[in-house]
């Protein structure tokens, strides 16, 4: 693990479009499909896993030549926050109501301090670019944004 040059042997998925001939997709019913999914509340690697899996697409960047993030926020179906900072205030949120249950809880205690250090360090990355530049994490507020 800690050695140099071991362990880099691994399958990479093939670049251009023309070495995926046995897909037979189709650009807009694809488009469709993603509009559907946006609209159920799938997140991004939901909705990549689910074109991976039942239609046969390996990525976004195959049909569209641009990433899956990008197609979405072309067509305006992005969420507002980003989706790893919402499963962390997700689990924030969890962690605390556990915590007024069971306020002995030490060792939960300790992951519910890191998990709220994340999302600060989270915040503070996403901040001006996915985020508003004044936006700040509160925990009262934050376990209104994931209900």
């Amino acid at each position: 693990m800690h050695t140099r040059k071991k362990g880099r042997a691994k399958s990479h998925k093939p670049k251009t479009p023309g070495s995926y001939a046995w897909m037979t997709a189709d650009k807009n019913e694809i488009l469709n499909v993603i509009e559907r999914l946006v609209k159920e509340g799938k997140k991004k690697a939901e909705i990549g896993r689910i074109l991976r899996d039942e239609y046969g697409v390996p990525t976004a960047s195959v049909l569209y030549e641009k990433s899956l993030g990008d197609v979405l926020k072309e067509n305006h179906w992005e969420s507002k926050y980003p989706d790893d900072l919402m499963a962390l205030i997700q689990k924030a949120v969890g962690l605390k109501e556990h915590l007024k249950k069971n306020p002995r809880d030490k060792a939960n205690k300790i992951k519910h301090v890191h998990v709220e250090s994340k999302i600060k360090r989270l915040v503070k990355y996403y901040r001006g670019h996915q985020l508003p530049a004044d936006w700040k994490y509160d925990p009262d507020e934050a376990a209104l944004l994931v209900k």
